[in-house]
C-alpha cells in the first residue's frame, strides 16, 4: 500500500496563522499525522492488480453468454425454418 507524506511544519504554520497557539498547533499536527498514518491507502496499481481477476471473469462470462445466445438463436431459427 502507498504512504503519503505530511508536512507538519506547514500544517503548524497554517494553524498558527488561523489564531491557534503554537503548542496546540503542534499537538493537533501530531494527532493528525498519527491518525492519517493509520489509514490504508491504495494506488491505481494496487487497484488494477486487485481488479484483474474480476475483469477476466467478466470477459469469460461475456464469451459464455455469447455462445449461449448463439445456441438459442440457432434453435429458434431451426424451429421456425425446419429442413
Amino acid at each position: 500500500m502507498a504512504t503519503t507524506s505530511f508536512d507538519t511544519l506547514k500544517f503548524v504554520e497554517k494553524l498558527k496563522s488561523g489564531g491557534i497557539s503554537e503548542d496546540r498547533a503542534k499537538v493537533i499536527s501530531e494527532a493528525f499525522r498519527d491518525a492519517s498514518g493509520e489509514a490504508e491507502l491504495i494506488t491505481k496499481k494496487d487497484l488494477q492488480i486487485e481488479l484483474a481477476p474480476v475483469r477476466s471473469d467478466i470477459s469469460l462470462i461475456k464469451w459464455m453468454m455469447g455462445i449461449l445466445l448463439g445456441g438459442v438463436m440457432a434453435l429458434l431459427l431451426k424451429s421456425f425454418f425446419p429442413a
